[in-house]
C-alpha cells in the first residue's frame, strides 16, 4: 500500500507539473515578441539606465582589449625589446586618452546625439569647421567642460568611455608596426597627437555625423558611408597611420639583405602573443556587440554571433591557407588570421546574414597572409602584421558593407532622409539590391579612398615632420637598436636572467658587474646551440655574416 501511494504521488506531481507548462506555453504564444525584426522596445526609464549599463559595460572590455594587444605585441617581438615594446602599449592608454579629453573629443564628436537610447537626446556643441551641408569638424565639450545636470551628464560621460577607448586601439596599432626601434620621446609625442587630432579627424568625417556620413542625403549614395563597430574609422585608420610609421622608420637593422631577401626575426614567446589574441577575442565582443548603444537594441546578439564566425573562419582558413602556401600551420599565422576576421568583420557584423559572416572571416584568412608576405616583399618591415591585420583587412571590412548587407537592419542609419535609402528597410548590399547596393558599395569605397590617400598622408606627414625636427629623428640609436631597447630607453629589462654578468677569473663566480665592452658589441647570457642570431663586431649589419668576422651572442 505505501508503495502505491507513493507511485500515486509522483504521478499526480508529474501531471501538475505538465498543467503548469501547458498554461505557461499557452500564454508565452500568445505573448508579444521581443523582436520581430521591425520592433525595438521603447525604451522607459530603466530601458535607459540598461542602455547605459550596457555601454560601460562594452566600453571596459574594449579598455581590456589593450592587455591583448600588449601580449600580442611583446610576444611576436624579440626579447631584447620585450620591456619597450610592453610600455609602449601600456603608455599609449593615458597618452591617446589625455589627447582625446582636452581636444580629440570635441573635434569628433561635439556635434554627437542619439535620440531615445541612453540619455544623449542632444548635441553638447555644433559645427566648427563647415562647407554648406559638408562638416569637417567639431566643437563642444572641450575637456567635457559642458556635462550639464547629473541626466545630462551620465550619457555623456558613457559615450566619452567608449569612444575614448576606441581610439586607444588606433593608436595602439602603430606601436606594433614600429616596434623595436622606435624612440621613447617621439612615441610619446605620436599618443598625444593621435588622441587630439589624427583619430578625431576621420571620426568627426563619419560617426560625429561630418561629410562622409552625409554622403547618402548629399550624394544619394545609399545611407553614407556606414562603419557600424570601426573597420574604417578605427583599423584602417590606425593600419594606415601603422604603414606610414614602418616606412619613415624604415626596417630593423639586418631585416633585409642586401638583394632585399627577408631574414625572420622570430617573435620570442608565442604562447603569449596566443593568449593576447584570446583576450582580444573577447573583448572584440564588447567592439562589435556594445555598438548598438543599447540592450534595448536586440541587433547586439546578430552581431555578437557574427562577430564569433567570422573570427572562427579566419582562423581556420588561414591556418589551412599557411600549410598549402608555407608549408606548416604557423602559429602566429592563425593569430593574426583569427584577427583578420575580427577586423573585416567589425563594420558589417549588424548588417550581414551569418552565412557572409564566414565568407568575410574567410577572406580575411587569406588575405591577411598575403598582405604579410606583399609588404615584406616591398622591404616594409611590420614585426607584427599590423598594416596586414588592420589596415588591409580594415579596407576589406569597409568595402563588404556595400556587398554583403542583407538589408533587414539599420534603416533611418545616419539620418539618412533623401534618396531611395531613405525608404529601404536597413542598409543594402549589392547581392540583395543591386540598384541601391551599388550606391552603398560607393559610399563605403570613397570612405576606404580617403583612409588610404588623406589619412594615410597626414600620417605619413606627421612621422616625417616630426623625424626631421627631432634631434637624431624619431628612431632608436644603432647601438641601442642592436642591443636592446630595453636597457637604454626604459632602464630595465624585460628579463633579468639576460643581464650580462662580469666573470671573476679567480673563482668562475658571477660577480655582477656589467661587462664594459668595445663600441658596436653587446653581449648577453650564454643560449643554447640555435637560439638566438649572431652580431658581426665593427658595426656590421646584425644577422650579416662577412668573412673575417668575430661573432658574438646577442640578446634577443
Amino acid at each position: 500500500m505505501r508503495t502505491w501511494s507513493r507511485r500515486a504521488a509522483l504521478v499526480a506531481a508529474l501531471a501538475g507539473s505538465l498543467a503548469v507548462m501547458a498554461a505557461g506555453a499557452a500564454h508565452a504564444q500568445d505573448a508579444e515578441p521581443v523582436y520581430d525584426g521591425s520592433f525595438i522596445p521603447t525604451n522607459t526609464d530603466l530601458g535607459v539606465s540598461l542602455n547605459l549599463l550596457w555601454v560601460v559595460i562594452g566600453a571596459a572590455m574594449v579598455v581590456f582589449m589593450q592587455a591583448g594587444f600588449a601580449l600580442v605585441e611583446t610576444g611576436f617581438t624579440r626579447r631584447k625589446n620585450a620591456a619597450h615594446v610592453v610600455a609602449t602599449n601600456f603608455a599609449i592608454f593615458g597618452l591617446g586618452f589625455i589627447g582625446f579629453f582636452f581636444l580629440g573629443y570635441a573635434l569628433a564628436f561635439g556635434g554627437f546625439s542619439y535620440p531615445g537610447y541612453f540619455g544623449m537626446d542632444e548635441p553638447a556643441g555644433e559645427a566648427l569647421v563647415k562647407i554648406g551641408d559638408w562638416v569637417f569638424l567639431w566643437q563642444g565639450n572641450f575637456a567635457l567642460s559642458e556635462m550639464g545636470d547629473a541626466a545630462r551628464a551620465a550619457p555623456i560621460a558613457a559615450f566619452f568611455f567608449y569612444m575614448v577607448a576606441f581610439m586607444d586601439t588606433t593608436a595602439t596599432i602603430p606601436t606594433g608596426s614600429m616596434a623595436e626601434r622606435w624612440k621613447w620621446k617621439s612615441f610619446v609625442v605620436w599618443g598625444l597627437f593621435c588622441g587630439a587630432v589624427f583619430y578625431p579627424l576621420f571620426a568627426a568625417w563619419t560617426w560625429g555625423g561630418g561629410w562622409l556620413n552625409q554622403l547618402g542625403n548629399n550624394l544619394g549614395l545609399g545611407f553614407g558611408y556606414v562603419d557600424f563597430a570601426g573597420s574604417g574609422v578605427v583599423h584602417a585608420v590606425g593600419g594606415a597611420a601603422a604603414l606610414a610609421g614602418a616606412i619613415v622608420l624604415g626596417p630593423r637593422i639586418g631585416k633585409f639583405a642586401a638583394d632585399g631577401t627577408p631574414r625572420a626575426f622570430p617573435g620570442h614567446n608565442i604562447p603569449m602573443a596566443v593568449l593576447g589574441t584570446f583576450i582580444l577575442l573577447f573583448g572584440w565582443f564588447g567592439f562589435n556587440a556594445a555598438s548598438t548603444f543599447a540592450a534595448t537594441d536586440v541587433r547586439f546578439a546578430v552581431a555578437a554571433l557574427n562577430t564569433a564566425i567570422a573570427a572562427a573562419f579566419g582562423a581556420t582558413v588561414c591556418m589551412f591557407y599557411v600549410m598549402r602556401r608555407l608549408g606548416k600551420p604557423d602559429p602566429s599565422m592563425m593569430a593574426n588570421g583569427m584577427l583578420a576576421g575580427l577586423v573585416a568583420i567589425t563594420a558589417p557584423c549588424a548588417f550581414v546574414q551569418p552565412w557572409a559572416a564566414a565568407v568575410i572571416g574567410s577572406i580575411a584568412g587569406v588575405l591577411v597572409v598575403e598582405a604579410v608576405l606583399f609588404i615584406e616583399r616591398r622591404r616594409v618591415d611590420d614585426p607584427v602584421g599590423a598594416v596586414a591585420v588592420h589596415g588591409v583587412n580594415g579596407l576589406w571590412g569597409v568595402l563588404s558593407v556595400g556587398i554583403f548587407a542583407s538589408g533587414d537592419y539599420g534603416a533611418g542609419w545616419n539620418l539618412t532622409t533623401e534618396g531611395e535609402a531613405a525608404s529601404a528597410s536597413g542598409v543594402t548590399g549589392v547581392l540583395y539590391d543591386f540598384g541601391l547596393g551599388i550606391r552603398q558599395l560607393g559610399a563605403q569605397a570613397i570612405g576606404a579612398l580617403v583612409i588610404c590617400t588623406v589619412i594615410f598622408g597626414i600620417a605619413y606627414a606627421f612621422f616625417k615632420v616630426q623625424n626631421a625636427l627631432t634631434k637624431g629623428g624619431i628612431r632608436s640609436e644603432r647601438d641601442h637598436e642592436i642591443e636592446g631597447l630595453d636597457l637604454p630607453e626604459m632602464g630595465v629589462l624585460a628579463y633579468p636572467d639576460d643581464a650580462p654578468v662580469h666573470l671573476d677569473e679567480s673563482t668562475g663566480a658571477g660577480a655582477g658587474a656589467r661587462v664594459t665592452l668595445p663600441a658596436g658589441v653587446t653581449r648577453g647570457r650564454r643560449r643554447p646551440a640555435g637560439e638566438g642570431v649572431c652580431m658581426t663586431v665593427g658595426g656590421a649589419a646584425e644577422g650579416a655574416d662577412p668573412a673575417g668576422g668575430v661573432r658574438r651572442p646577442v640578446v634577443r
